[in-house]
């Protein structure tokens, strides 16, 4: 996913500067952004990849990002690994740097315990694939003022997408929606109601999603999505509650494309 942010930042002109755990994750994400920009000049969306692969700077420390006007959070959907990030954020960047997290279901009000000073923090909920997707939730708190609301809307409308303000809650929006549907779909494989591919049809032709439930799953990972499922169960009770299936496939290492296999066999786009 940051990668992808990263991606859609350089795309529309901004420089970026990318922090990862270690230098081996940095050279995998200079490695995949890269590639991805090949795609995007081959689709005509750039003139030429490398020169704008050049704005971007990779780091392994927060304190490359002190000249930085806005921090997006992309850690995975940890709650105490988000809150150590936010809070070497914070430590490194000017008072005036706008903090955001892509977190997709936890609540903002349990982040904002990581800052000192709330009222610059806000979320920004990307979609995958980032470049393509045309929405981002831009999530508010009590503390978010008008202003700083604002500002992030612009954001993404210079990125070429849609914002969505959404008021602070389990799952917001996209995730809590989007993962109802999601659970749904996997308890109708599990009963053996329809196979995964007739099940996405029944979406994408019968009401016109564009991909099918499974799919997306599959897409942004099942274990990421039993993640979700279970902070949305503890917050908003048992109808979020994830289906065996789900956890048998995630403890057999079944999680989607990343690993080649998930509800369709992703052999060949690993």
């Amino acid at each position: 996913m940051g990668a992808g942010i990263a991606h859609a930042l350089l795309l529309a002109g901004a420089d970026v500067t990318l922090v990862e755990r270690d230098d081996d994750a940095a050279a995998a994400a200079h490695g995949r952004i890269g590639r991805a920009l090949q795609v995007s000049a081959g689709r005509g969306q750039i003139d030429d990849a490398d020169r704008v692969l050049a704005r971007m700077q990779l780091a392994t420390s927060a304190g490359s990002l002190a000249a930085t006007d806005l921090v997006i959070e992309a850690v995975p959907e940890d709650l105490e690994l988000k809150l150590q990030t936010l809070r070497r954020i914070e430590a490194n960047v000017a008072a005036d740097t706008v903090i955001a997290t892509n977190t997709s279901s936890i609540s903002l009000d349990t982040l904002t315990d990581a800052l000192q000073e709330p009222h610059r923090f806000l979320g920004l909920h990307f979609f995958n694939p980032v470049p393509a997707s045309k929405l981002i939730e831009v999530v508010t708190t009590e503390v978010t003022g008008p202003d700083l609301t604002e500002i992030a809307t612009g954001w993404v409308e210079a990125l070429g997408k849609t914002a969505v303000v959404v008021r602070n809650s389990p799952g917001f929006a996209s995730s809590r929606l989007g993962v109802a549907l999601g659970l749904e779909a996997i308890r109708m494989v599990q009963e053996g109601v329809a196979a995964p591919q007739d099940i996405d049809a029944a979406m994408t032709l019968g009401y016109g999603h564009p991909t099918g439930p499974l799919r997306l799953t599959d897409l942004v990972g099942i274990d990421v999505r039993l993640g979700i499922a279970r902070y949305l169960e503890a917050e908003l009770g048992p109808r979020f509650s994830p289906p065996q299936l789900m956890v048998d496939m995630v403890e057999r290492g079944e999680l989607g494309r990343k690993t080649g296999r998930g509800f369709y066999p992703w052999a060949d786009e690993t």
